[in-house]
């Protein structure tokens, strides 16, 4: 029996999906390009299409000390592109992503219209094994994402056909994951002069308007009004004035009242000149992704919202540029945060933790059981970290466990840095109550992190440092060097969240 999933307004830009409880016969498939996901400890006649598989594992140059069932292999047969991978039920999640990833990027960089996935496991292993696969065919079908030319694109995948999933199997949770990621990618990769303030933000009110979230925004003169002076530093450096920060709400129905809510909250800044600390040529390009984190939040609501979890969750955007102009804030300079800190000025390029720090405030101020926040913040945690991981600070030691496992779950690792308050010592200002950061830019990660801490209060909080966010080749169940770093991370917290803090359906 098949069963067809069609595309819907919820799921925009994702292929139809014909699940098929049966093992099939190759003449059954329509696909000219076919994955075959078989278990590591599958042998001989147990794996489909075996004497192709074996003809093509003799021509193929892997190490010897490689296990056949470890190695990726491709053949033609019967005018089809035929690639078979093992599923690794012990390996990392990880891992198992990128697997699946490497496998279906040998069909995917054909660009084709429709693919065939054929799980080929024991049955305790299909419906683990079919997700990861369906959840990298998803995020990897958007061929030529966020590219602009006058030549047509790629067609995007249109139909992906799976052979062998348990009964049970669904796929509402990696089709919502899977719009998460591929909505957060598609903000970030637009350019500078595209994505202005102004624009992402009429962006974002009709995308709320379309989901059901609640809206509004907090615009610059508000924001110079009620005394949202960190903010208020960065933004005025703009002539255009259009910084905001954007607030959404998702209560889904049947929700009690008065649940605790999570907090997101991102930075959205979408072009960082350094300001008068004017970044060099190679610095300043790709800056326009400053915004990342901010997509980043908006990608995990996107996934909550299509699950209709009973969740209550506000999103908070710090939305602005970091320019220079002669209004543009200045090494030296003392502003007045919303909670009425006072900051002192020392590098205009850490204009990060600056419209986070009001951003903060306001998402303290409404309690929320959980904060999360995600920014590009600091080059110091690419140094530390690479591009591979993402770094993260907590001031609950349960929840920075909860943080960690997390990302064991998902497949999005991250790494626990310290954040003891001896390091407060060294952000102690002459003139303010605090430096904004080191002239030295050591340790500036941790030194960003108690910077922020200041503004989380006593909220449960966690700050990702969004090291991940780009890594040339991809990165786990990602093909593109924009992976969408934080959403699936984001998403597990969430469900994993504990049940005090998740109200439950009337």
């Amino acid at each position: 029996r098949m069963v067809i999933m069609k595309q819907t307004s919820a799921l925009p830009n994702l292929p139809e999906i014909a699940l098929r409880r049966d093992a099939p016969q190759l003449r059954d498939i329509r696909a000219s390009h076919v994955l075959v996901f078989h278990g590591e400890d599958m042998t001989g006649d147990a794996i489909a299409w075996h004497q192709e598989r074996a003809a093509a594992l003799r021509r193929h140059p892997r190490a010897a000390d490689k296990p056949a069932a470890e190695t990726v292999v491709s053949a033609t047969l019967d005018g089809k592109l035929l690639v078979w991978a093992a599923w690794q039920p012990s390996a990392s999640r990880f891992s198992q992503l990128t697997a699946a990833r490497n496998a279906l990027e040998i069909l995917l960089k054909e660009c084709p219209a429709e693919i065939a996935i054929v799980i080929n496991t024991k049955k305790s292993e299909v419906d683990a094994a079919a997700g990861t696969a369906l959840q990298c065919a998803l995020v990897n079908g958007s061929y030529e994402l966020g590219k602009i030319s006058k030549k047509a694109p790629h067609a995007p995948l249109a139909r992906i056909e799976m052979f062998g999933p348990g009964k049970a199997f669904g796929t509402a949770r990696v089709r919502a994951l899977a719009a998460g990621n591929l909505l957060t990618r598609r903000l970030t990769a637009r350019p500078p002069n595209d994505l202005t303030p102004a624009r992402y933000r009429k962006d974002i009110a009709a995308l709320a308007k379309s989901e059901g979230w609640q809206h509004r925004e907090f615009d610059y003169k508000n924001l110079k009004k009620i005394g949202a002076g960190a903010f208020c530093a960065v933004a005025q450096g703009s002539p255009r004035k259009d910084a905001a920060i954007v607030h959404l709400c998702y209560r889904p129905k049947g929700l009690g009242k008065g649940s605790p809510a999570i907090a997101l909250v991102g930075k959205g800044i979408c072009m960082d000149t350094g300001g008068h600390g004017l970044k060099s040529a190679k610095g300043m390009y790709g800056m326009h992704e400053d915004m990342n984190g901010s997509a980043v939040a908006i990608g995990i609501l996107k996934a909550v919202s299509d699950l209709k979890l009973p969740v209550a969750l506000d999103v908070w955007l710090a939305i602005s540029e970091n320019h220079i102009s002669p209004e543009a804030y200045q090494p030296g300079d003392v502003v007045t945060a919303l909670d009425g800190t006072t900051i002192e000025i020392v590098h205009t390029d850490a204009e990060g933790r600056m419209v986070l720090a009001d951003t903060l405030t306001l998402a303290a101020r409404e309690k929320p059981a959980l904060m999360l926040d995600f920014a590009t913040l600091t080059g110091a945690m690419i140094s530390s970290l690479g591009n591979r991981m993402s770094g993260i600070f907590a001031n609950d030691a349960i929840v920075g466990l909860r943080a960690i496992e997390a990302g064991q779950h998902s497949g999005e690792r991250v790494v626990a840095f310290p954040m003891d308050e001896d390091y407060d010592a060294a952000l102690d200002s002459k003139v303010a109550d605090v430096k904004q950061c080191l002239m030295s830019g050591e340790a500036d990660a941790i030194y960003a992190a108690r910077f922020l801490s200041r503004f989380a209060g006593k909220t449960p909080w966690v700050h990702m440092d969004l090291s991940g966010y780009r890594c040339e080749g991809g990165l786990g169940g990602v093909s593109a060097d924009l992976t969408g770093f934080g959403v699936a991370w984001g998403l597990t917290m969430i469900e994993t969240q504990p049940a005090a803090a998740i109200a439950k359906k009337k």
